[in-house]
């Protein structure tokens, strides 16, 4: 193996002196920070944006349910019909008129409400106004029915049923939603970080395939040293990518703020009166110890391991397939046909992670998917934040070693003779034929 480290070094400074390379690595996290910057500054503009409601309220039971905010200001209409108050409104340039027709009954009233409009109103308001006229409306019809509402209020109970293993281990409703956001965290990000410099490995072979360029290597260089060594290049590469789009998105991230005007100290600080006006609150005391105690539940050590061995497990054993399939092929066209069995079974870890995890983290289908190698990565490191086994992880951890130092002999088989085939567009039967060479 003594080639294998000059196959890495000239692996690794291949692709970050390449021009595509560099220019992605600059223009991806511009992109996507003017992206969000954009996005965040019209949201601000249409959140700022102050809109005049007119209040035609003919049953007088409603005026004192709209209260105005920052953004909208309600006035009340009296003494004018609908067809006054819609040309009142539209000469005077308000966002909308909303009309509460005068009925017999408090139960008629809520059919007998329209909101007039020059164009369609935001779904936000409507879905605010209607969350303001059912609370009020409903309040009339108990109060009606002879119902004390000072004593419907305080007989209003909330249950928050405290967990607690059989152990002596306190949880909360709020440890399932972390557990996912780091269990999902890690597996999209391994997910991500395949497809990408998987592809990366597949189309570096077909080039120095095509270019002739792998003729006058595999002189000198067995043909797993190759493969391997393009693998772990391409791998650093990667990373090396990653770092500089963390630290490039940082210093964007305060450029961009500053030309949108985005006072971060302000924003920090606003955060900080939030937090002490939610802690002034016992429900928002006990919502931040719930976040805390949910953090701190968290096997973070295990989870730290965990994530790199199965990250770099999981991305060697479906590098070495995309290492095969790019050395069988003679253009990116011809890898549709092999690319798909292998996205599947990825596809499907993320779904089995994103949907059975989260509602049944030790059941069946979990458990089996995070033993099937294919699979394992993803669904394994999802369900470890949910507390799993240590003989479980290591057996899991196991069959992915397995199954990739089989998938390297199998891929270095295919690699060997595909190299250096051209010409032909190679079939499953083909690439069968070429494992007994």
């Amino acid at each position: 193996m003594n080639h294998l480290k000059l196959v890495i070094q000239r692996e690794y400074l291949t692709k970050v002196r390449n021009k595509s390379f560099i220019i992605m690595t600059i223009l991806s996290p511009i992109i996507m920070i003017v992206l969000i910057a954009v996005v965040g500054y019209l949201s601000q503009l249409n959140k700022n944006k102050e809109r005049t409601i007119s209040i035609l309220d003919e049953t007088g039971v409603l005026q004192s349910v709209f209260n105005n905010t920052e953004s909208t200001t309600y006035e009340h209409l009296n003494n004018l019909n609908l067809e006054n108050a819609k040309m009142l409104v539209q000469d005077q340039g308000h966002y909308g008129l909303l009309y509460i027709a005068k009925t017999d009954s408090i139960s008629d009233i809520a059919s007998n409400i329209k909101f007039y409009s020059q164009d369609s109103p935001s779904l936000t308001l409507i879905s605010n106004l209607e969350s303001k006229l059912e609370r009020k409306i409903t309040d009339l019809k108990l109060q009606k029915s002879g119902v004390d509402m000072d004593k419907l209020r305080a007989s209003e109970t909330k249950i928050d049923i405290a967990q607690e293993s059989f152990l002596g281990q306190e949880t909360s409703k709020i440890d399932n939603i972390v557990k996912l956001a780091f269990g999902g965290f890690a597996g999209y990000l391994l997910f991500m970080f395949i497809i990408i410099y998987g592809n990366m490995i597949m189309r570096s072979v077909i080039e120095e395939k095509t270019s002739r360029i792998i003729e006058v290597i595999i002189s000198s260089v067995k043909p797993i040293q190759l493969m391997m060594g393009k693998i772990i290049g391409t791998s650093l590469a990667g990373i090396t990518q990653f770092l500089a789009w963390v630290i490039l998105g940082g210093i964007l991230l305060v450029i961009m703020s500053a030309i949108f005007g985005i006072d971060i100290v302000n924003m920090q600080g606003q955060q900080q009166e939030m937090m002490q006006q939610a802690m002034e609150n016992p429900e928002g005391q006990m919502a931040m110890q719930n976040v805390v105690t949910a953090i701190y539940n968290l096997p973070l050590i295990n989870l730290t391991i965990a994530f790199i061995l199965f990250f770099i497990g999981g991305y060697l054993l479906y590098s070495s397939l995309y290492a095969a399939i790019g050395a069988a092929v003679d253009n990116e066209t011809d890898t549709q046909q092999f690319l798909m069995p292998i996205l599947i079974p990825l596809i499907l870890a993320v779904y089995v992670g994103v949907f059975t995890v989260i509602e049944d983290p030790h059941g069946t289908v979990s458990t089996v998917f995070s033993f099937i190698p294919l699979t394992s990565p993803v669904v394994m490191l999802m369900r470890i934040p949910f507390g799993v086994p240590i003989w479980q992880q290591l057996v899991s951890l196991g069959l992915l070693v397995g199954t990739f130092m089989f998938t390297v002999w199998f891929a270095a088989k295919i690699y060997r003779v595909g190299i250096l085939m051209y010409g032909k567009k190679p079939s499953y039967k083909e690439l069968f034929k070429w494992l007994k060479y």
